[in-house]
């Protein structure tokens, strides 16, 4: 049999770590993941799914994710019931996660730089001239591609003229 769990989404609160009598380490938490489609309204739902977490996984996942943060989760669903406190039967799913991972920084997640790269300050010179006594002359750069999902690589050019019998299928 097949159970199976991948999950990415953001925690909605900070994770609950709490030891068992013989000392292992659980962690709980829930996790908002976006649904693939939107509402009648054109708006994003959100799925809000209950994970547990064991060992030193949950203790290092505790000390590392903060409430918003996005992280990709790994593992089985699982369910359990027991009698609450009235005598009723109370049946839980949950997602019991093997690992999991951090998917963006801490400063990407507060507001700071996005994707860590180098950015050259105003500062610097962006046309020195590295060797020469001449200056520099100005040069058109290519353009830098666009890796957009809505770009189109093709689109510029000159169209092609392909007949049914170029076509090999």
């Amino acid at each position: 049999m097949i159970n199976n769990v991948v999950l990415v989404g953001r925690l909605t609160k900070d994770v609950e770590l709490r030891y068992t009598p013989a000392n292992q380490a659980v962690a709980t938490f829930t996790l908002a993941v976006n649904r693939a489609f939107k509402n009648a309204n054109g708006e994003r739902e959100a799925d809000f799914i209950n994970v547990v977490i064991w060992r030193q996984a949950a203790e290092n996942l505790a000390n590392w994710a903060k409430k918003g943060a996005l992280l990709g989760v790994t593992g089985r669903i699982q369910t359990r019931n027991y009698e609450n406190a009235q005598g009723q039967r109370v049946y839980v799913t949950e997602v019991v996660a093997d690992n999991f991972q951090m998917l963006e920084s801490r400063s990407a997640r507060e507001g700071g730089q996005q994707g860590g790269g180098y950015t050259p300050s105003q500062s610097q010179p962006t046309n020195a001239n590295f060797g020469g006594n001449q200056p520099s002359q100005t040069q058109s750069s290519p353009a830098t591609p666009d890796f957009g999902r809505d770009s189109d690589p093709f689109s510029g050019g000159t169209p092609m003229n392909l007949s049914d019998d170029d076509l090999p299928f």
